[in-house]
């Protein structure tokens, strides 16, 4: 197991406090605030701690209130407000110094037969057809904006392979659809929860960027200010989050300083596992 995976697992394993409370910590990586994806993961952890495992989450609605602090520990309040005989629903509220700053609804439900239908998977190459992490190191960094090549630079727990990559030299996506396969950089334990729990962290990664990516920008651009406002998840299918999965994403509205993005997220067969869709801020930078 990579270094980077096994720090993610670490960080997903909350500490048991008390009844419905519970405490996780920030990678001391030198970032200036929490990693939003890191935040959501955590509180789906916290919830899914307080209901059966026979009864999975399969929706999760999130708002975050105040930008975290990564010096310091965040307390994770779970409240039981509904044990039904066909749902559960927790509220998850996250606390620093006092004050919340990040709030969650989960909804938990057991799998029942009836109809079916999804939406069909992106025509993109396969992940094996695209650069990988050595050849993009190689061929396609050098020409990145330094914050990008930055980012790509480190190590990470997740590794992206983004099929549009040629948007972060500066190219403009007519229809401004965004596909990058994600998927850990090593294999993960085969409890399920773990692995929604990986794939909440994910789902953060890059998805409000895509409010740029008609105007061949990104929030890499120190011309921006970004912050994501509130962030859902719907988990529709089993999957494994160390394999290949192709996350599509695409941005229909951008006003107000406000962007609008939506994903899907389907396995290399084509099974759509989860949606995702969030609006945060996309500020150009008073001069």
């Amino acid at each position: 197991m990579s270094t980077a995976v096994a720090d993610l697992l670490a960080i997903l394993d909350l500490e048991t406090l008390d009844v419905n409370l519970y405490r996780g910590r920030s990678p001391q990586a030198g970032w200036q605030r929490v990693f939003g994806g890191q935040v959501i993961g955590q509180a789906l952890v916290a919830a899914a701690r307080t209901v059966d495992a026979s009864r999975p989450p399969h929706s999760m609605h999130a708002y975050f209130l105040l930008p975290g602090d990564p010096k310091v520990p965040i307390i994770y309040d779970v409240d039981r407000m509904r044990d039904g005989k066909s749902f559960t629903t927790r509220r998850v509220t996250a606390r620093q110094h006092g004050h919340p700053i990040f709030s969650m609804l989960a909804s938990f439900h057991a799998n029942e037969k009836g109809l079916t239908h999804q939406a069909e998977m992106p025509d993109v190459p396969m992940p094996e057809a695209l650069p990988n992490e050595t050849e993009v190191r190689k061929n396609i960094l050098p020409m990145m904006p330094d914050p990008v090549r930055r980012y790509y630079e480190r190590e990470r727990p997740i590794e992206l392979r983004p099929v549009e990559f040629e948007r972060y030299l500066g190219k403009p996506i007519p229809d401004g659809r965004f596909n990058v396969w994600i998927k850990t950089t090593g294999p993960l334990p085969d409890d399920p929860a773990i692995h929604r729990s990986v794939l909440a962290y994910t789902s953060d990664m890059g998805l409000l960027d895509t409010a740029l990516v008609r105007h061949g920008r990104t929030l890499f651009e120190n011309e921006f200010m970004a912050a994501s406002l509130d962030h859902a998840l719907w988990l529709h299918r089993p999957f494994r989050a160390d394999d290949w999965l192709i996350y599509s994403q695409d941005s229909p509205n951008l006003e107000g300083a406000r962007g609008f993005a939506r994903g899907l997220v389907f396995t290399r067969d084509g099974t759509l596992v989860a949606s995702v869709a969030q609006e945060g801020l996309v500020r150009l930078r008073r001069k």
